[in-house]
């Protein structure tokens, strides 16, 4: 027993040295994020493959009139987030790129630190010797470890960037809330710049529009009577107008001019743009389905976590607060007929607004989404929130046992957290070997598969590509564009096709070539299918070579095919 308890001290002796260091310089925990994503490795998920690197790429390149969706629907997502991840490889060595990113999305971990000091301090029991001098760090770097955020570190996938704007207007609100609950000329001031703040992520990546929803809804909640509320809300909401005007204005306008749809090809049931199906695109098969599940969703997806998210994730804290929320219901129905038993603290207004932002944001979520990955904010603040819960509903020693003990064996069993798609590190997070042609601008490239959007961006930018299945939702004038693009390049044309084949580095093994041959063959036969639908053929003179390239270390090489009329 002395002997193992001698390194377990050791190990306790270590773990609060560095507390104390993170404690009394923050400005690390980017770092230690940083770091944490050069552990994890190079991003490879699936939407990385298919839209989050050519987006930026076709912007910088002018290909909006040269391509025609090889990124699927989503080729026409406001690409101004995927710049900065873009810009980050193009600028600096790939592993440097994820630790920048890592330490980029590390800032959600200051945010919330300032978020639970100001909350933890207007807590009676705060004061207590008996709390650890670094509780709101602790419930800061728990939020960290939950699985949305933490198999996104560093990765393009944009959640954790764009929460950033979210707790940053949380944390603006908070700080100044004082002035906000005066609601004069600097206060008013105040909630347009938390507005705009909200707003840039909202304009960002438009699911966060949910936070922003929640936040102006919570703002109405503030002390000052109903006038300054409602004027403090309306305020906001401009701001959050502008910031989205700010980050994502251009891109409307550009979709508006090109295809008579700011958001297309999303709600062409309502824009009717000729080269899209009149249809919404909505993605509603994660929601819940009638009322038992949408009264016991968090429930439900805890235990049965694949309803919200395509990999597998432990998400023990959402049952804990449900059932939170639903005793501080009870508790506060029962403040109307009798006082609050003794030992149970009132929470601050501060404190009271956060729960409300919370659950407003969460139902909004619920009802819209219900993709776990969006809830990245929530699942930052979920720790801190189960405090305020366990401390307004127990007395405080119990209190403390309860809600540590939950977010201790929450974040536990969260661990390991799975990724969306990783690769080993090399200098070049893409590489991509392309075909020598004589005339780029002269040919043209046709993609039946998805996600092949990335490769895009190996090829020269004269070069055009047509997604003629993988998909779009397109209408019989989008098929009359892909003809017209024929017809105004001369050739020659292709089709691009990925392939299994073995690494060259690798070994060689006839059956795992066998393999690769075979399945190779097979996404040859159904493009064979899809190309005859267009009247073209794969021109069995010239055949189909392949081609290697690289994400990270992983190998995903491709087929290039010639392609001829019928």
């Amino acid at each position: 027993m002395i002997k193992l308890s001698r390194p377990f001290a050791a190990l306790s002796a270590v773990m609060a040295r560095c507390l104390t260091l993170l404690e009394t310089r923050p400005w690390l925990l980017p770092l230690l994020f940083g770091l944490l994503s050069l552990l994890l490795g190079q991003d490879d998920n699936w939407d990385l493959r298919n839209y989050h690197l050519y987006n930026p790429f076709a912007l910088l390149n002018g290909k909006l009139n040269v391509d025609l969706a090889p990124g699927q629907w989503q080729s026409y997502f406001n690409p101004t987030l995927d710049l900065v991840y873009y810009g980050l490889l193009r600028a600096l060595p790939a592993p440097l790129a994820g630790f920048a990113m890592g330490a980029l999305h590390g800032l959600n971990a200051l945010l919330v630190l300032a978020i639970a000091r100001r909350l933890l301090a207007h807590l009676p029991q705060a004061a207590s010797p008996r709390l650890p001098l670094s509780l709101p760090l602790l419930l800061a770097l728990a939020g960290c470890m939950g699985c949305a955020f933490f198999s996104q570190l560093g990765n393009s996938m944009g959640d954790n960037l764009t929460a950033l704007s979210v707790l940053g207007a949380l944390a603006l609100v908070l700080r100044h809330w004082e002035a906000l609950a005066r609601a004069g000329g600097r206060g008013l001031a105040l909630a347009l710049l938390a507005g705009l703040v909200m707003g840039a992520g909202t304009g960002l990546k438009l699911t966060n529009a949910t936070y922003a929803l929640a936040l102006c809804a919570a703002l109405l909640l503030l002390p000052g009577g109903w006038w300054r509320a409602v004027s403090r809300a309306f305020v906001f909401g401009v701001g959050v107008l502008s910031g989205i005007a700010l980050t994502a204005g251009h891109w409307f306008w550009r979709m508006w001019l090109e295809f008579g749809n700011p958001l297309y090809p999303q709600f062409n049931d309502i824009f009717r743009s000729p080269l899209a199906a009149p249809i919404g695109i909505g993605d509603t098969h994660w929601l819940p389905q009638g009322w038992t599940e949408k009264l016991l969703w968090p429930v439900i997806f805890a235990l049965h976590p694949e309803r919200v998210t395509e990999i597998r994730m432990r998400l023990l804290l959402w049952p804990l607060l449900y059932l939170g929320f639903i005793v501080l219901a009870v508790a506060a129905l029962r403040a109307w007929r009798r006082p609050r038993a003794a030992g149970q603290a009132a929470l601050p207004p501060q404190a009271r607004f956060v729960l409300a932002f919370f659950v407003l944001a969460y139902l909004s979520w619920q009802a819209l989404f219900s993709i776990y990955r969006y809830l990245v904010p929530l699942e930052l603040l979920a720790p801190l929130v189960l405090w305020l819960l366990a401390h307004r509903l127990l007395a405080p020693p119990a209190a403390r046992r309860v809600a540590g003990g939950a977010v201790l064996l929450a974040v536990l069993l969260a661990l390991p957290t799975p990724h969306w798609g990783r690769a080993r590190w090399s200098s070049e997070a893409f590489r991509v070997t392309v075909p020598e042609m004589a005339h780029p601008e002269r040919s043209l490239v046709l993609t039946t598969q998805a996600p092949v959007g990335w490769y895009t961006a190996g090829f020269p930018a004269s070069l055009a590509f047509v997604s003629i299945s993988g998909g779009f939702p397109g209408s019989p004038l989008y098929e009359q564009r892909v003809a017209a693009m024929m017809a105004e390049r001369s050739g020659p044309f292709y089709v691009l096709l990925t392939s299994i084949q073995q690494d060259p580095a690798e070994k060689p093994r006839a059956e795992r070539r066998r393999q690769g041959d075979e399945a190779d063959s097979a996404v040859r036969s159904d493009a064979a299918a899809i190309l005859d639908r267009h009247g073209l053929r794969l021109d069995p003179a010239s055949g189909c070579r392949v081609y290697p390239a690289y994400i990270g270390r992983n190998y995903l090489p491709y087929q290039f095919c010639a392609v001829v009329r019928k």
